[in-house]
Formats: C-alpha cells, structure tokens, sequence
C-alpha cells in the first residue's frame, strides 16, 4: 500500500473572466511553517526498517498430558458400562421371571431331540448330571449352548454340547408364551 502525505493543498487557480483582462495570478501566500506534524507510526517504522522477510518461527511441538487423556478415556468407559447396566435391569422388567418356567411339555421336547444326537462315550460311570445354559431364537435356531455344570466327564459334556448344537432348529413352542430365549437343559446319560 502506498501513501502520499501533503503538507498543504494545491494550488487552485479561478478561471478566468472572458471578458475581463488577464490579471495577474498572484501564487498564494505560504503558509506559516509550523512544527513538523507527526507522521502515523507505520510510515515511520518503514522509514526506519525497511520491511524484511521474517523466517517462519518454529510452533513449540503439542505436549499432551497422557495422564489426562487416560482420564478422560476411563470416564467415557464407566459411562458406556454405567449406560449398559441400565439397559439391561430396563430389559429385566420387561422379560419373563424365571419363576414362570416354560411348559414341561415344552422342554421335554427340547431335551428328547437332543438325547437322539448324544453319542454317549464308553467309560462313564455312574449316573452323572451336566447343565447346559442354551440361548434360542423364536424359530428354535440355538445361538449357544454353554456347560454351566460339569458332570466330572469331559467326554461326555462334549458329547452333550454337540448334540444340542446339531439339534438346531429346536422343537418351537405350540404357544408364543412357552418359548423361551434361554433354557436351562439337565442332561443325565441313564435317563
């Protein structure tokens, strides 16, 4: 940008009369001199410098506490967990209690299909009792079976959990109120 400071205006002549002589133009009087007027603080720093290209300064590089991002993520967590938790007592109330247990009917169905797929391993002895968590779909399409107690024969728990996943799909309920999604299955390998 480029600026002209003036001490005073120019000049101006009138024009002239066209019928009068040409007078004489007298140049105006000079002004007084007064007290050289300050110029604006960016003209008298280019004066004094002449502008340069200034190296770009390096930016500290970012510090971050890790102690706080830590923090922050461990709070986001326990809200997640928090969050979960009160879904899952909200779901509570609205599922079965498990002291309305499916029709035996139901389950003795269940359970029948399943001991038809049990190949029963040689050494057991005794008459022992393995329980098995199993999570169904409604259309009887089992998404897990999980051994929740041993029967002290490994042979034969897998035996049992082979067969509950080869008897998917499971018998459905006669009535949408029997089905259940997670059944709690005994199996006993002499009854």
């Amino acid at each position: 940008m480029v600026v002209e400071l003036w001490n005073q205006l120019p000049a101006i002549e009138p024009p002239a009369p066209a019928t009068e002589p040409k007078a004489e133009v007298k140049p105006p009087p000079k002004p007084k001199v007064e007290a050289k007027q300050p110029k604006p603080d960016i003209a008298v720093e280019r004066e004094k410098k002449p502008p340069k290209k200034q190296p770009a300064k390096e930016e500290p590089p970012l510090k971050f506490d890790t102690t706080d991002r830590i923090r922050e993520q461990l709070a986001q967590e326990q809200r997640a967990f928090k969050q979960t938790i009160e879904r899952q007592e909200a779901l509570k109330q609205f599922t079965p209690s498990a002291a309305a247990s499916p029709d035996t009917g139901y389950v003795d169905k269940i359970r029948s299909k399943i001991k038809a797929n049990i190949s029963l391993p040689l050494e057991i002895k005794g008459n022992p009792e393995a329980i098995f968590d199993v999570v169904q779909l409604p259309t009887g399409e089992v998404l897990s079976a999980k051994l929740t107690k041993s029967s002290g024969h490994e042979a034969y728990d897998q035996a049992v959990e082979r067969a509950i996943l080869k008897s998917s799909p499971l018998p459905r309920a006669e009535r949408p109120d029997q089905f259940r999604r997670e059944l709690q299955l005994k199996f006993r390998p002499q009854e």
